[in-house]
């Protein structure tokens, strides 16, 4: 290729633009304008419609499409089926609420008032003569923004519970929906009705039969080993992979005759659905690679095509963006108000118009109505119009009908019955770190229960009741490993705790906790390894003998005979002070009140120095 036959200076522009926009709207942080409106304005400033100091080059629309195709992916590497398929369902409640409850149904019920609304609208826009093509309306103003959506609950704290949940599940079923009416429509539009429409059917067998043999190595074949060994700075294996299974879906959705966004979009659920909290450090990579480069060129070439003078020049499309801006809103506020059943009226509307925000997608929907001819120029302006404003102006008015304050995730959830729960409250609290505790057992019983005994909704009822919403680390202390796990998956994949550390009683469990990014504790294996380093040098854990100004950690051997055989619930021990740890014949035992004692233990006690120093003489032998 001849390096002179194409100019890299408007490439150095359009990236310099995305370079500097986000700094720019710092100075408007409080209007909450999202950085791709920024990227939009600043093309228009900069393109065809304001000082033409950049132009459509070959390079630039070739890196556009890749924008764009990254944008659908990650899109659907967004989407997390696990919590929206997991309904909150209450059966002491009406039908209706049931059904509410579930954001899954909501959002499936939510998207189809909605395309009613767009179609009765896009009919009245064709009765107008304002468009030739009502179903290409009808899809446009269907569309939602997930991208616009998840920031904004993220940022204020909402993702993780259940309100947070039935907006997210509305946009992501929105989206699904309409890049695959997209597909279908252009595929009618170009072939009519004939056999092709089944190929879409194609595209989803092969969806399934990836996400199948996917799950299939995942559990049989040492894939992940394999990949971590793999996964070096050079070779990015996982990086690679993720990027070479986009290409292969959108080259296939290509080769159908399909949308390539559906194909694209499909990857990013695979993906999803594959992975765990493990692979956040890859997510975060191609994050950085699309939003660091080719999504924000997209946008700017957005903002470069639009075609302003085309839109003052023609009264009809002048006429019908306040029209679609006032359609856009009533159709998705008018059936967000099924929220109302779970919500109050300020967080129904506030939903209602979260969800009103349309960018992406209706771009897109609009640019391939411009291809196939069915969108004028002009109309193609006035729905990007129409998308810079309802994605600038929904954010704010869900900041200020929710109010200023925000979810506040800085609490600490201690959820379990083990000893050591009690001394982690007390340590915490030490330290005015919000800490609440939780434990969870079968009802019907007083003994210990196994956790695969327990109902997934008294689990889910229980960490709710901690707070899980507003909690960012979570402790998971019981005495069954089982349940431990439970507790785990809940936090990470439902209500997408950040922190989250689990007791493992049993190592060979550790591979199923660490496969959801939660960070382990054997105690067994960990005083092991304070030992060993305490030998090795004195003042390796010189801390571990005095953890702060309140506590007092002091080991004792048990020499009272009075204690042999009793168990640690009849010992009168001074109030504050417990028995996290046992030494018995070389084996650390972690006691609970049930434990006997027996002659030569070392025990630990930790508690109030002054109270620690009384209980040591209750282990040792009696004076005469």
């Amino acid at each position: 290729m001849d390096s002179h036959s194409f100019s890299f200076v408007p490439l150095l522009i359009v990236v310099s633009i995305a370079f500097l926009v986000p700094l720019l709207l710092t100075r408007f942080r409080r209007l909450g304008i999202p950085v791709v409106v920024g990227e939009i304005l600043a093309g228009i400033i900069l393109g065809r419609s304001g000082l033409g100091l950049v132009e459509e080059t070959e390079m630039l629309e070739i890196l556009s499409i890749l924008g764009f195709s990254l944008l659908m992916f990650l899109s659907g590497l967004e989407i997390d089926f696990s919590s929206i398929l997991r309904g909150t369902t209450n059966s002491q409640n009406g039908w209706l609420d049931r059904f509410v409850q579930n954001p899954f149904a909501l959002g499936g019920v939510l998207f189809l008032l909605t395309f009613g609304g767009a179609l009765l609208t896009a009919m009245l826009v064709h009765k107008l003569d304002l468009v030739s093509e009502p179903w290409i309306i009808a899809l446009v103003l269907s569309t939602t923004s997930l991208g616009v959506v998840v920031p904004v609950l993220k940022e204020r704290g909402y993702l993780g519970n259940p309100y947070g949940q039935s907006i997210l599940a509305a946009a992501i079923i929105a989206d699904f929906a309409s890049i695959l009416a997209i597909s279908i429509y252009v595929l009618l539009r170009s072939n009519g009705l004939t056999l092709d429409i089944l190929l879409i059917l194609v595209l989803f067998a092969v969806f399934v039969a990836v996400h199948r043999l996917t799950a299939l190595f995942q559990k049989h074949l040492p894939t992940e080993g394999l990949l971590e060994k793999l996964a070096s700075p050079t070779s990015q294996i996982k990086l690679r992979g993720a990027i070479a299974l986009a290409l292969v879906f959108i080259a296939l959705a290509e080769s159908l005759g399909i949308e390539n966004i559906l194909g694209a979009f499909l990857a990013g659920v695979i993906l999803s659905m594959a992975s765990r909290s493990s692979t956040s450090a890859l997510r975060e990579k191609l994050d950085g690679i699309g939003y660091g480069f080719f999504i924000p060129i997209f946008f700017v070439m957005v903002g470069v095509r639009f075609d302003l003078p085309s839109l003052l020049g023609s009264r009809e499309a002048i006429t019908i963006v306040p029209f679609l801006l006032v359609a856009a809103y009533l159709i998705k506020v008018l059936p967000a108000l099924l929220l109302s059943r779970l919500y109050s009226w300020r967080e129904t509307f506030a939903a209602g118009f979260l969800l009103s925000s349309r960018l992406s997608l209706i771009i897109a929907a609009a640019a391939i109505g411009f291809q196939l001819g069915v969108i004028s120029p002009a109309l193609n302006s006035s729905i990007i119009l129409v998308a810079i404003i309802t994605c600038t102006l929904s954010p704010i008015a869900f900041n200020l009908l929710m109010g200023g304050e925000t979810v506040k995730k800085d609490k600490i959830l201690i959820v379990g019955g083990h000893p050591m729960a009690d001394l982690l409250v007390k340590q915490f609290n030490h330290h005015d770190l919000i800490t609440e505790r939780v434990t969870i057992k079968a009802s019907s019983v007083d003994e210990p229960t196994p956790g695969n005994l327990i109902p997934q909704q008294q689990i889910t009822e229980a960490l709710r009741a901690g707070g899980i919403e507003q909690v960012k680390t979570l402790i998971a202390l019981d005495e069954h490993d089982d349940l431990n796990l439970r507790i785990c998956r809940q936090a990470t994949q439902i209500f997408g705790v950040e922190n989250v550390i689990a007791l493992v009683q049993e190592p060979s469990r550790n591979p199923r906790f660490r496969s959801l990014g939660v960070r382990i504790v054997n105690m067994a294996y960990s005083t092991a390894l304070i030992l060993e380093s305490m030998a090795i040098s004195k003042d390796a854990f010189s801390l571990a003998a005095d953890l702060d100004e309140f506590q007092e950690v002091r080991e004792v051997k048990v020499q009272n005979p009075g204690l042999h055989g009793k168990k640690i619930s009849e010992i009168d021990l001074p109030e504050d002070v417990h028995i996290p740890l046992l030494l018995r014949g070389g084996s650390v035992l972690t006691p609970d009140e049930s434990t006997l004692l027996q002659s030569n233990d070392i025990v630990t006690l930790v508690g109030d120095e002054e109270h620690v120093e009384a209980a040591l003489g209750m282990f040792t032998i009696p004076r005469a």
